[in-house]
């Protein structure tokens, strides 16, 4: 499946684009803080002079960047779903060269990288009236890109078996954050074991016959 460009109902609002190198440093600070505060306080225990004081900013320079909150939350929400296109992007171009392991790989390390972000992303969908909407046009995106990548990589496998095994490949990468934090407070290799779990479920769908 070929990239997605089009503007995404994950941006409702566009914040005001620095035009010098100084200010899109500036904004940068901005989302990194915002992202922050919303992860660990949540959209609306968040304040925008939390966000001005966490990134070192004059509360005028974040208003004129961002006027209002739901603009900076948009702004995350659309450099999210940047990075994650992107990095599928990135997956389909070599789909057609890879292994099974090799994608099971792919996809993981992707949910690796980007776990920080989607847990910011999630609480920031959440958090809006259309929330609803954009879960589930995020949860339908990235499983047509998965069922893309994998036609690409298998050819002979049709594609309502592609979408079924996109659909169990989610939701193996949703446990990701879970199973990190985990192995972090008790030592089990859990990302290995979903590693391995992901490999071969690639491989069997690999191995695939019509009954």
């Amino acid at each position: 499946m070929s990239s997605q460009k089009a503007t995404s109902p994950m941006i409702s609002a566009e914040p005001v684009a620095p035009k010098r190198p100084r200010g899109r440093m500036r904004v940068a600070a901005i989302l990194e803080a915002a992202s922050d505060l919303f992860h660990d306080k949540g959209f609306d225990g968040t304040t925008m002079t939390e966000i001005a004081a966490r990134s070192g900013t004059a509360i005028g320079s974040l208003y004129r960047f961002f006027p209002t909150k739901e603009v900076l939350a948009d702004a995350l929400l659309g450099d999210y779903f940047a990075r994650l296109n992107e990095r599928l992007d990135r997956i389909a171009a070599m789909a057609g060269q890879m292994e099974p392991d090799g994608l099971a790989d792919a996809l993981i390390d992707m949910a690796l990288e980007l776990q920080a972000e989607r847990a910011a992303a999630v609480i920031l969908v959440e958090a809006r009236r259309d929330g609803p909407y954009r879960r589930g046009f995020l949860r339908d995106f990235i499983r047509g890109r998965i069922a893309g990548i994998l036609c690409s990589a298998m050819p002979e496998l049709p594609p309502d078996r592609a979408a079924t095994v996109a659909t169990l490949l989610q939701h193996l990468l949703k446990t990701v954050p879970a199973l990190t934090e985990e192995e972090r407070t008790t030592g089990a290799p859990l990302l290995a074991e979903l590693r391995r779990a992901a490999r071969l479920y690639v491989r069997d769908a690999g191995r695939w016959v019509p009954v």
